[in-house]
């Protein structure tokens, strides 16, 4: 009896038929997510795509960014499309907060024993963001290594590249004392704080993902994994009929590293507490978990995913605006001299 002969390299455990099933299963949710503007179809060394129209000087944003360990979670519970959309939506509000319009999306999803189910389920997710978006899935990589990453073990990132009229950037700049803070809801944790928030409900707590939390009227699997959300829906109307002067996205850092960002030298943004409601889910890990009120403001967004900066005048009509499209919003405090930062009053 004639032995089959296994392929070399799938014996030192990458499995090229499986990577062509992969992008056999990704096409359909890739093409779902084309615009206009792609030239090329998935499966080209690179991706083309040409500038829309109407722009007088055009600057290209771009920024990058991963999901961290909330693929932990996702993997744990094997759901897995959620992912990709908060990949998407993630760098969609990165590249917002300067004013810009996402053009077209690239991911990367980089794995120890690549199974082709999961990164469709990836790929989906990011084709269903990037449909909501107005933005194109222009391709990306799927890399299997398993000398680098253990089983099943996978890890995803992504670039988006944007665009603004040079004339309408949002740098801050403008930002004087009087302006007003507004924050628009968060849906959750959204992408950051996830090794905190791991050790408190599995190790401190022994919860499992599966768990159901009365606090929370959900389990800690479906609370951890809800979508992180985009602003973009939000934002851009307000861009065209308002002077937004700032914007930060409360990502990595809370509200203690990321409002800086966008404040001039000489400028301090003071929040004043309980102007909002923070989510369930924030007030349960603080209190079970013993957090302090500052490592819970510098690691989670509590509840607030996107503050603006305004001036005085426009504030009441802008959310009188968002407030008669059903869109929470809520007045957080106000700038103030000082050295930059941020003042929790």
């Amino acid at each position: 009896m004639k032995k089959k002969k296994i392929d070399a390299y799938a014996k030192a455990g990458v499995n090229i038929d499986a990577g062509n099933e992969a992008v056999r299963r990704m096409k359909a949710h890739v093409r779902a997510a084309r615009t206009p503007q792609m030239l090329a179809d998935i499966g080209s060394f690179g991706g083309l795509f040409q500038l829309p129209a109407g722009y007088q000087q055009p600057v290209l944003v771009g920024s990058t960014d991963g999901v961290g360990t909330k693929l932990l979670i996702a993997g744990a519970l094997k759901q897995y499309h959620t992912v990709g959309q908060d990949l998407v939506n993630h760098c969609v509000n990165d590249i917002l907060v300067q004013g810009a319009v996402p053009l077209f999306f690239m991911d990367y999803f980089a794995t120890g024993k690549l199974q082709p189910k999961v990164a469709e389920q990836i790929v989906k997710g990011l084709s269903i963001a990037c449909r909501e978006n107005g933005c194109a899935l222009l391709g990306g990589e799927t890399a299997e290594m398993p000398g680098l990453y253990q089983g099943e073990d996978f890890d995803l990132a992504g670039t988006i590249v944007g665009i603004v009229e040079k004339k309408n950037i949002i740098d801050g700049r403008a930002i004087k004392p009087g302006d007003v803070l507004l924050g628009l809801p968060s849906s959750g944790l959204q992408t950051n704080g996830y090794s905190l928030a791991r050790q408190i409900f599995f190790k401190q707590l022994n919860y499992k993902p599966a768990t159901y939390v009365p606090e929370l009227k959900t389990t800690v699997g479906e609370a951890l994994l809800r979508v992180h959300r985009s602003f973009l829906p939000v934002v851009k109307p307000l861009l065209k009929a308002f002077k937004i002067k700032g914007m930060a996205h409360i990502t990595g850092g809370g509200f203690i590293d990321n409002l800086p960002r966008i404040l001039p030298e000489n400028r301090r943004a003071d929040i004043r507490l309980n102007t909002w409601p923070v989510l369930p889910v924030f007030q349960f890990m603080q209190e079970r978990g013993n957090i302090d009120q500052a490592t819970m403001f510098r690691t989670f967004n509590m509840g607030i995913g996107m503050i603006l900066v305004v001036g005085a005048k426009d504030a009441p009509v802008i959310m009188r605006s968002l407030r008669e499209k059903k869109e929470a919003v809520y007045r957080l405090g106000e700038i103030a001299a000082g050295p930059r930062g941020v003042l929790l009053v």
